[in-house]
């Protein structure tokens, strides 16, 4: 691989920007090394899983991460559809173990807007009798 890849990967308010080169496996988020940015092991296991998921090139690849809004999940799910995206950019072979484990699906969920009337999307204010 001579130039580098690059993505886009996206998650409730979250938009992860990558940048696949050939390296020694580093995972960059924001300037800040991945597991110092996602401290919790299940959103570090997240970023890693498009890695782990296709066999004998972990270690190989260097991921530079941009990422933006939403909360520490969406960003961790955001960054794992990216470099998912990244992957099958880079080899198309790589993509059906991808889909597989679904990873290259956009998962649509969002949070339901606040209505008129009501507390919430859904909550009623408190009802009183009297």
């Amino acid at each position: 691989m001579e130039k580098q890849k690059n993505a886009v990967g996206r998650r409730k308010e979250a938009i992860a920007r990558i940048y696949l080169s050939t390296g020694s496996g580093n995972i960059t988020v924001n300037g800040k090394e991945y597991k110092q940015y996602f401290p919790l092991m299940y959103l570090q296991n997240q970023v890693e899983l498009p890695f782990k998921t296709i066999e004998g090139i972990e270690g190989s690849l260097d991921v530079t991460v941009n990422v933006q809004g939403g909360g520490p999940k969406g960003q961790a799910e955001a960054i794992k559809m990216a470099i998912s995206r990244a992957l099958c950019e880079l080899n198309p072979e790589y993509r059906p173990a991808l889909k597989k484990e679904g990873l290259l699906r956009r998962d649509p969920r969002s949070v339901e807007r606040k209505k008129f009337g009501k507390a919430k999307a859904r909550r009623s204010f408190q009802f009183s009798k009297r």
